[in-house]
């Protein structure tokens, strides 16, 4: 019992500290204007819409929305116990549109830590929803909750409160690696090596010499160019994304910033609490088993 007690303090610290951070970051970086934003993490404001093209829609409610997140649990009974288990879970990585009075951006939400302001659960008896949360009434789904389903979602038109890694791809001042992309692009032919056997080797001994390398190289390096002429020659587009650094989160929420401010506020605060609770009792359980031993 005292070991899983020290085990919840230390579960309670991290995620009070996560939350903290998180909170204080929101509070730390100022709100910027899609327009004139600073390439690097930002902050923005603005409103959600749908990218033209095929609407994301949501798989369980079939609700046409800018991101989604689903979980379909059954209900498992035996004897005396009895749980939820998840046989199916997703949710979406699909580009939508950030606006705001300036301009507008892409985002791209995989990665994210994600706060929807509409979250949807009902139930039913089979393992796909064959309708939606508006027809779950007691006296319609009585005998029939085996399933449970969850849903929870962005709507095109809602508010949304975004931070992450904010770059402009295309356009004439897109900046490249050229040693790097020519590199990633000689790794990727390396595993064709059929191609690279019919295209470079010219005296057909079964392997690729010095100066047929050489040749490879200029190949991939023209290659490159090229590819970077195309994305120069392209409009500029507005990306917002993952950082990769856990030091700087990508937050996207449907809840406004003062309001999710607040929450990661209550829920370190919370966690607080219970690390000091589940210490004290950690700490009082360890020593009495050292005074009886």
């Amino acid at each position: 019992m005292a070991v899983v007690l020290v085990i919840a303090t230390i579960a309670c610290f991290t995620g009070a500290f996560y939350f903290f951070y998180k909170k204080r970051i929101i509070e730390d970086t100022p709100t910027s204007k899609i327009r004139s934003a600073a390439q690097g993490y930002a902050e923005f404001s603005g409103h959600g819409e749908l990218m033209e093209g095929q609407p994301i829609t949501a798989p369980l409610t079939r609700t046409i929305c800018t991101w989604y997140k689903y979980k379909i649990e059954e209900y498992h009974r035996s004897g005396k116990n009895s749980q939820w288990v998840t046989i199916d879970q997703g949710n979406s990585d699909e580009l939508f549109l950030l606006l705001d009075d300036t301009g507008q951006c892409v985002i791209d939400p995989e990665g994210a830590y994600v706060t929807p302001a509409r979250k949807d659960c009902w139930y039913g008896h089979r393992s796909r929803p064959d309708r939606g949360p508006s027809y779950d009434r007691s006296w319609f789904s009585f005998g029939s909750r085996r399933y449970r389903y969850s849903e929870e979602r962005m709507h095109p038109g809602e508010s949304l409160y975004a931070i992450g890694l904010y770059k402009t791809v295309g356009g004439a001042n897109s900046q490249f690696n050229i040693n790097e992309d020519v590199r990633d692009m000689l790794g990727e032919w390396k595993k064709d090596t059929e191609y690279l056997m019919t295209r470079f080797d010219k005296n057909r001994d079964g392997q690729i010499d010095m100066e047929e390398w050489q040749a490879v190289r200029e190949e991939a390096y023209q290659a490159v160019m090229a590819r970077h002429a195309d994305v120069q020659n392209m409009p500029p587009v507005n990306i917002l994304s993952d950082t990769h650094d856990g030091r700087r989160p990508f937050l996207l929420s449907a809840v406004p910033q003062s309001i999710l401010v607040r929450r990661f506020n209550n829920y370190s605060s919370v966690l607080i609490i219970l690390f000091l609770v589940s210490g004290a009792i950690a700490s009082w359980m360890i020593g009495l088993r050292l005074a009886s031993g």
